[in-house]
């Protein structure tokens, strides 16, 4: 009997205990469990699939930056139009079956994009730069935010491109706008369930030094919003070449450092450009380097040493970089 009646007192502490992790009051903030109950809740959760590799996850907010000119868009393009279809782009990885994508343009007309992006690529906005903005809103910014709120809702998106942070809000290096903007993406993320691509600029850089975090344009509050963010680098080994490089990530172990960027061409298919993937390689290479500005000065003297019988070996270690940078920029210009 007293056995039972213990049983009894210890579903009914069970039972209350439940009802006060579940309670929630209009002043609370914090949602408090014990970390095991937080553990068995996300057992019961799908594990995400990668959209982009190990680049861009399901239902993250990702920051894709670089600097001007070098292929942010090409590249989100393509990788909007690969998650639109639930195929992977060759040399890198989707596990997604075919997603609803809302591409949001505002650098481009739409002729300008109808031109690099000619296969029929539909899931297209632009911002209406002549609308008269509704009294209750203070800027564009606010009425854009309200209006993609509404189609994510009402389209049913699972992914959105956003192209590019500048545009989305007009100051956003300073703290206040980017903690505000941020605060509104991943909001997003978290109550549709979408997952977000956002561009971004990065501020003159010195292209002899590795790609960090701090090259992003309000590096400090960006990074700490979002749940990861890549780069793109250009090269100096080919005007075409780019590689591409992790900046964060929390679903994933840091695979493509400085030590294993994964180095990609730029090229164009009829009129679709696109990034090409070659293979993986070191950052160090590709970098500009301190004593040779200028690319077709390092040419110059690398076809001297040719001429003059030095191996590829010798070349690297006079011009301070990698045999095997010495022989793709010699596969480059068939020397």
């Amino acid at each position: 009997m007293c056995k039972q009646i213990l049983n009894q007192i210890a579903n009914e502490i069970h039972t209350q205990e439940q009802l006060l992790y579940n309670q929630k009051s209009s002043w609370e903030c914090l949602v408090v469990k014990p970390a095991n109950k937080w553990v068995e809740e996300a057992k019961n959760r799908p594990i995400p699939n990668m959209l982009f590799s190990e680049f861009w996850y399901e239902g993250e907010l990702c920051i894709l930056f670089a600097d001007t000119n070098i292929g942010k868009s090409i590249l989100a393009v393509q990788i909007a139009d690969s998650i639109s279809k639930g195929e992977s782009i060759n040399g890198f990885k989707n596990q997604c079956i075919p997603k609803t994508v809302l591409y949001l343009d505002f650098e481009l007309s739409d002729k300008q994009f109808e031109n690099r992006c000619s296969d029929n690529y539909k899931n297209h906005a632009e911002l209406n730069t002549e609308l008269n903005i509704p009294k209750e809103f203070k800027s564009i910014e606010d009425y854009l935010s309200h209006s993609l709120q509404n189609i994510i809702i009402e389209k049913q998106i699972d992914t959105v491109v956003i192209d590019n942070l500048t545009y989305l809000k007009s100051d956003n290096e300073r703290a206040k706008d980017a903690l505000e903007l941020m605060k509104l993406l991943k909001k997003l993320t978290k109550t549709s369930n979408t997952s977000i691509l956002v561009l971004a600029h990065t501020p003159k850089r010195d292209d002899t030094k590795p790609i960090t975090k701090n090259d992003l344009a309000g590096s400090k509050m960006l990074m700490n919003f979002c749940d990861s963010s890549f780069a793109i680098g250009g090269s100096s080994i080919d005007t075409s070449y780019r590689y591409l490089k992790q900046i964060k990530q929390r679903n994933t172990e840091h695979i493509y450092h400085g030590n294993n960027v994964a180095i990609c061409q730029l090229t164009k298919r009829t009129n679709f450009l696109c990034f090409e993937f070659l293979e993986y390689g070191i950052e160090l290479d590709h970098l500009k380097q301190f004593n040779h500005n200028d690319l077709s000065e390092r040419d110059d003297q690398m076809r001297d040493m040719i001429d003059q019988g030095l191996s590829n070996v010798k070349i690297a270690h006079q011009l301070g970089i990698s045999e095997g940078a010495i022989r793709k920029r010699r596969k480059a210009l068939n020397v």
